[in-house]
């Protein structure tokens, strides 16, 4: 694959991600907020590697399968970090549900600044890393098996 064609495929990822994890985010994280998001996560991810695997299965197949996919997905995991380490880093003091996971584990202890800033930026990390290794795992698998298509065009004998 051409480095425009790996940016055009991560593109589309993105796109079929945004749109599904939205609907599958409406339906299941008002259920259970936690698992809700991670079950979200995970078919997301791979929902729109099986789609962008179908739909570049000839452009995946043009040089070798595994460096192709591998350029995709290492691609798209880079960004998820990003895009994952923006829209959690950049509301500051990012979530009270971190707050009140604190309070209602530890209240009877005071917590101290160091304390509370440690457990945020563990949080911080576990909520940028999971993401990248869901869009390295899933979007591996998905690639591979989206692209095991077979080619539509027929030679003529």
């Amino acid at each position: 694959m051409k480095f425009g064609d790996v940016i055009t495929a991560v593109a589309s990822w993105q796109v079929v991600f945004i749109l599904v994890h939205t609907v599958l985010s409406i339906a299941l994280i008002p259920m259970n907020s936690y698992w809700g998001f991670n079950v979200d996560s995970i078919v997301s991810f791979l929902i729109s590697a099986l789609t962008v695997g179908y739909v570049f299965a000839g452009k995946i197949r043009e040089e070798s399968r595994m460096i192709s996919i591998g350029k995709v997905v290492v691609l798209s995991a880079v960004l998820t970090m990003f895009a994952g380490m923006i829209g959690v880093s950049a509301t500051g003091h990012y979530n009270a549900w971190v707050d009140e996971n604190l309070q209602n584990m530890y209240s009877t202890g005071s917590w101290t600044n160091t304390d509370w800033v440690a457990f945020e930026h563990m949080m911080l990390v576990e909520w940028t890393v999971f993401p990248v290794v869901y869009a390295l795992a899933f979007g591996f698998i998905g690639l591979y098996v989206g692209s095991m298509r077979k080619s539509s065009t027929k030679t003529k004998e």
